[in-house]
């Protein structure tokens, strides 16, 4: 099947895809509840070595800047505790750690955390990590502009492949609040 979006020829519902998932996203996939059926939820293959955004675009088109997002972990911090999250925006943005993030999160300080607690406390790749399979309890941030995207190009817990999700199913994830401003645009 074509994909709603990109230049991808070989759309395939992720459920007949999972042998191609990390286990967090498998199993996400094959627990998924909400109005969106999991059959929408579509995973595209895609090379690894293009994985990151500029990159990814550069090769399969500029249009899917407005039609991709970036999920990225940060630590909140108060009082000596850390908390982690994921906040997702669309790839022509920027999260806004230390304004939007740090508020909704209520810390004192908020930033990236670093790669080795992103990747292993999410149980995915470094450059695939997804909103779709986070650890319970994490708070998923998702700003307003990519659940109004009709289609959105995400990670799909690999460097290799893609997940193509309808943009309303992300706040029906667990943890997921919409938040207006979370992404910031770059330049």
């Amino acid at each position: 099947m074509r994909a709603p979006i990109g230049d991808f020829t070989d759309a395939r519902p992720a459920p007949d895809c999972l042998d191609l998932l990390t286990e967090p996203v498998a199993a996400a996939v094959r627990a998924w509840q909400g109005d969106v059926p999991a059959e929408q939820l579509l995973y595209v293959d895609t090379d690894p070595e293009i994985a990151d955004t500029a990159a990814f675009v550069e090769h399969h088109g500029a249009d899917l800047l407005d039609r991709s997002a970036n999920c990225v972990v940060v630590a909140g911090k108060r009082g000596g505790e850390s908390t982690l999250a994921a906040c997702l925006v669309l790839s022509r943005t920027r999260v806004d750690v230390n304004g939007v993030v740090r508020r909704q999160l209520g810390a004192r300080k908020a930033s990236f955390a670093p790669m080795d607690s992103a990747t292993g406390e999410s149980g995915m790749e470094y450059g695939g990590i997804t909103p779709i399979g986070l650890p319970a309890g994490w708070p998923l941030l998702v700003d307003a502009a990519v659940v109004d995207t009709e289609w959105v190009l995400i990670g799909s817990g690999r460097r290799r492949g893609k997940l193509i999700v309808p943009g309303k199913a992300f706040t029906t994830l667990p943890g997921a609040v919409v938040v207006d401003g979370l992404g910031v645009a770059t330049g």
